[in-house]
């Protein structure tokens, strides 16, 4: 009888594989486990053990496994599920959902190792010299990497040589499996077995500082019992790493390493006191009473309506019933402030996952969360949904409507808040989705699916007012002389206000840089990146253009590159532009920027966000990065430089994002004790979207915007789908595009939108088409996907569309 495995392996190959295994394997391998298997020529890969079987159907020969890593899975059952339910739904291959998932340290990779022939004899004379430096560098070494011979010969392209050396049997080369994931140790000391005490003031009688090591290591060993670190001993002598050494060459000590884990969260004294308000207690005790009945709650509580402290109490029960809970925020910058609140409670519960870790970091965690060994509360941004849980009971995601929990490059394009769903399935579990501006498709599940329930927080805490806000109309402070570069003269007047009331100000504009455009007043010439179809954004600290897109810059020239003119105009403006100009009005004012140029370094966030909270600028200018969960306690006034760009994007979302982007940056303001004030500057200030902020009255935005998303035939009422064409061929690209729609045509008819380029129709080389299938509810979504897949199996079949990328992205929004 025969036996087979088949495995995940990570690759974007859409299937799994099958290989031979024992008896003794079949009755040893369980799914999850790691298995390196040969694929292709001669490379060796980490798969996933999926499922054990005897009953194989395929026509062609199997290959047999190479070697099993582990004695226990590391990948349980729950996520070999979702797995699969992330790869049909989303339309991609299991093996990029692998890869998405697991720390790429806990897969082992496949290194190129060259050794010399034993069987074939040869004379060095008859080598060339690149040849001749490889045989002498594998004579010292042994064995060389492939990285190695590009050092050795100072050349790039070296396969045509390495390929030419083993036809000629000069050389061997193999597949070697290595493991990139290094535990941390840290240099213990314990008694030498050989070692017998003696004399000791005798034996030491001329060496004080290794006597008072000696002591205090039987001290500390009396008194604690556990692994003494070298470094231990620091505080004795400044010498003594050196005395601890000579004690171990007298065989009195011994050095070992002891394995340690990475720690990330300090401890904090724990605290259980947590008051929650009438209404938060109320909220609590809805939420409880209907997750008895309903697996999905939306939990919609105005800004700094204590929704944090919910969750708490939520967590509390849970982790007294030793369970797991995922809390899952938008951003890891949000990961900050949400762990110092947290770690007060659960410091050693608490666990933060994202990709701000280094691989060893989330490889432990990992490996942590396997052996489920406590209850735990897991705060992440989207790629936590894809940990080992094993005894999840709730997820709680915060700000449900962010973009962010969305995935767009590389694949698997999966959307967190929606993947979250099924996860909670699998496990069991419940879900409350959080949010002062609820997603449309959210707040639809609530109202017209009843999929989910509803519990709201309308009040702030402390019964503090909502912040008041005022719309400044940029037409008629130009024409009025009440303007001051990017300033009315009403923001100006009240951050001058707030500061002198030793209040703090954040000043919104969605922008980086300096500015967005940079054109000679003489031609209209605008430098544009190479790669991209885009303007370079102009960064005044650095002077140089960059591209947003690709990362492309160059050095900023004093003259036009097309007329030579040295008069330049900047159209838009970035943070760096409202930084520089605020900083004119008042040079005595302490300025801090926060967007993705000033939060680079590792730690230059949690540096930004802390020297505000601790009042050390009065002046905080920011992206998005300002308008999502942070909360500053002395922030009076919230400046919002120029809405427009928010209104006018070209999407059918843009009302829905503009009205959560306001409400979510003014709700920074006014968070403790006195109302704040919001200061929105617009050239659109009759725009209907203008009245709903203003008002803040969610549900009558929400009316508003569904009867539009009906009426033009969009979610909720709709499922989506977006295919892209891609090739760096522009003229490829458009014939490509028009056969791929017209094949997919007879099947969509009237619900099938494109070829069109998107809002930028070049990114890296590469020219790009949208083609938008419209899907209604009623029809089946796995059966479109199945045309979609013939279709594009059909246009790879065409030679000149071999090279064309073919991208679909389920629920692109």
């Amino acid at each position: 009888m025969s036996y087979y495995v088949e495995v995940i392996l990570p690759i974007p190959l859409n299937q799994k594989f099958t290989y031979l295994i024992s008896k003794d394997e079949f009755d040893f391998i369980k799914p999850g486990m790691r298995i390196v298997v040969p694929f292709g020529k001669s490379k060796l890969y980490t798969s996933i053990a999926y499922q054990i079987h005897k009953n194989f159907h395929g026509d062609y020969d199997l290959k047999s496994i190479t070697q099993i890593i582990d004695k226990i899975p590391i990948v349980n059952s729950f996520q070999l599920k979702f797995w699969d339910w992330v790869s049909r739904y989303y339309f991609t291959s299991i093996g990029d959902v692998m890869r998405a998932s697991i720390p790429s340290n806990l897969i082992l990779q496949s290194e190129t190792i060259i050794t010399l022939d034993p069987d074939t004899n040869f004379d060095d004379d008859k080598l060339d010299e690149f040849e001749f430096l490889i045989i002498e560098a594998i004579r010292i070494e042994g064995q060389i990497s492939i990285k190695d011979v590009s050092d050795i010969i100072n050349k790039k392209n070296i396969f045509s040589i390495i390929t030419k050396m083993s036809n000629m049997r000069l050389i061997r080369v193999n597949e070697k499996i290595y493991s990139k994931y290094k535990p941390k140790l840290v240099k213990c000391v314990r008694l030498n077995k050989d070692f017998k005490e003696k004399n000791i003031e005798f034996f030491f009688k001329n060496a004080k500082i290794q006597l008072n090591i000696y002591k205090y290591f039987q001290r500390m060993k009396s008194e604690f019992n556990s692994h003494i670190k070298v470094s231990d001993f620091k505080n004795i002598s400044p010498s003594y790493s050196s005395a601890i050494k000579k004690l171990v060459d007298k065989q009195v000590f011994e050095y070992y390493d002891m394995e340690v884990k990475r720690n990330y969260i300090e401890d904090k004294i724990r605290s259980s006191n947590l008051n929650l308000s009438d209404n938060q207690k109320v909220a609590f005790d809805k939420i409880n009473l209907l997750f008895e009945k309903q697996n999905v709650i939306l939990f919609k509580g105005v800004t700094s309506s204590g929704k944090t402290e919910v969750y708490i109490s939520l967590i509390k029960k849970l982790l007294n019933s030793n369970q797991q809970v995922l809390y899952l925020v938008p951003e890891i910058a949000l990961t900050t402030q949400l762990v110092e609140r947290l770690k007060v409670y659960f410091s050693e519960n608490l666990v933060v996952y994202h990709s701000g870790l280094n691989i060893n970091q989330r490889a432990e965690l990992w490996n942590d969360l396997m052996k489920n060994e406590k209850p735990q509360v897991i705060i992440g941004a989207r790629s936590s949904i894809f940990l080992p849980f094993s005894n999840l009971k709730l997820i709680i995601i915060d700000e449900e409507h962010e973009q962010t929990y969305k995935q767009f490059e590389p694949s698997p394009r999966y959307h967190a808040r929606d993947s979250s769903l099924i996860l909670a399935n699998i496990h069991n579990s419940k879900v409350l989705l959080g949010s002062a501006t609820p997603s449309i498709e959210s707040y639809f599940n609530c109202e017209e699916s009843n999929k989910f329930s509803l519990v709201e927080l309308n009040e702030r805490y402390g019964n503090i007012e909502l912040p008041k806000i005022n719309i400044i109309d940029l037409s008629k402070k130009i024409r009025a002389g009440n303007m001051h570069g990017l300033f009315s003269d009403t923001l100006l007047k009240n951050i001058s206000g707030s500061v002198e009331r030793n209040k703090q100000v954040i000043l919104f504009q969605n922008r980086r840089g300096y500015s967005p455009v940079l054109e000679c007043n003489n031609c209209g010439f605008s430098p544009r990146c190479v790669n991209c179809d885009v303007s370079l954004t102009y960064h005044y600290s650095k002077n140089i253009l960059r591209c947003h897109y690709c990362g492309y810059n160059e050095k900023t020239h004093s003259t036009c590159h097309k007329c030579q003119s040295k008069d330049f105009l900047s159209k838009g403006f970035g943070t760096e532009q409202v930084e520089i100009e605020l900083k004119g009005f008042f040079p005595n004012l302490k300025v801090i920027r926060l967007d993705h140029d000033t939060t680079r370094g590792k730690k230059s966030f949690k540096k930004i966000i802390n020297s505000f909270e601790n009042h050390d600028y009065d002046v905080l200018i920011g992206t998005q990065m300002v308008t999502k969960g942070l909360d500053f306690r002395n922030v009076s006034l919230v400046g919002v430089m120029n809405l427009d760009n928010s209104i006018n994007f070209p999407d059918f979302r843009s009302y829905e994002r503009c009205y959560q982007l306001v409400q979510q940056v003014a709700g920074r303001s006014g968070r403790s004790k006195e109302r704040g004030e919001v200061i929105i500057q617009t050239y659109n200030s009759e725009n209907n979207i203008i009245s709903h902020i203003i008002s803040g009255d969610y549900k009558k935005f929400y009316k508003n915007q569904i009867i539009d998303r009906k009426k033009f035939n969009y979610p909720p009422f709709i499922k989506l789908i977006k295919i892209t064409i891609k090739h760096k061929d522009l003229n490829r690209v458009n014939n490509s595009s028009s056969w791929f729609f017209n094949r997919i045509l007879p099947y969509f008819k009237n619900n099938l939108l494109g070829p069109e380029f998107p809002y930028i129709s070049r990114i890296r080389n590469k020219y790009q088409k949208n083609i938008l299938i419209k899907i209604p509810k009623e029809h089946s979504l796995s059966g479109v996907k199945k045309i979609i897949k013939k279709s594009i199996t059909t246009f790879h079949s065409i030679s000149d569309y071999r090279s064309v990328q073919v991208i679909v992205d389920v629920d692109p929004y």
